[in-house]
């Protein structure tokens, strides 16, 4: 992957990619697809379907037509999100509902379209213009440039390959340290705009005092 030239945001992206894919691919995980997760509601198999949705989606997302509307970028996608903590909310119940869409295919198949969907990805994001929109088929209307709809990706990437690192029971490490910098810029960047500075500067200095988890975006 060193020798991709790519912006870095997408060299980042699949590398982080890649390190979920081996996760997906374990045999710890698929011993496990059955099982609860370390997220309430959430099965192993269930998790990895989450997961390795953020590698087919964005196959599918530059498959799909784009209308030409407003733009939003990677900050304005996390810091409009609504009942994050709330594991009934809209927002989590069509996470799970999608999630459990993929993991109804099984281990095998979930990781044989991850693998063949990421080694098209490697070739394809070579090539996309630094001007690719794409459209989000969840949020109809919205559309987003490939390298931010990619930053919110990272975020997701490096979350959930974490996740299921610890519910199969692997310790919890840094598998993408450039996805990592991406997604803790980002999180930082749309806790801000969610916040306001000075409700943020509180959640990471006098946690005390943060009565309205300022620190936390999803």
């Amino acid at each position: 992957m060193s020798g991709m030239r790519v912006t870095s945001v997408r060299e980042a992206y699949l590398l982080a990619a890649e390190a979920a894919q081996g996760v997906v691919e374990s045999p710890d995980v698929a011993v496990s697809w059955d099982r609860p997760s370390c997220l309430p509601g959430m099965s192993v198999g269930e998790l990895a379907g989450h997961l390795a949705r953020s590698v087919l989606q964005v196959e599918w997302f530059l498959d799909a037509p784009i209308a030409g509307g407003p733009v939003t970028d990677a900050v304005e996608y996390y810091a409009r999100l609504i009942g994050t903590d709330d594991p009934e909310s809209s927002l989590n119940v069509g996470v799970r509902a999608r999630s459990a869409e993929t993991a109804a295919q099984g281990h095998a198949a979930v990781s044989r379209d991850v693998a063949e969907v990421l080694a098209r990805l490697a070739t394809r994001l070579v090539d996309e213009p630094g001007d690719r929109r794409v459209g989000i088929r969840h949020r109809p209307g919205d559309e987003m440039l490939l390298d931010e709809y990619l930053r919110t990706r990272c975020v997701e990437l490096v979350v959930h390959t974490d996740d299921i690192a610890i519910s199969v029971g692997r310790p919890s490490t840094d598998g993408s340290p450039a996805a990592t910098a991406i997604a803790v810029d980002l999180l930082t960047a749309a806790a801000r705009r969610r916040h306001g500075d000075h409700a943020v500067l509180t959640a990471l200095t006098r946690r005390e005092r943060d009565a309205s988890d300022a620190g936390r975006v999803l």
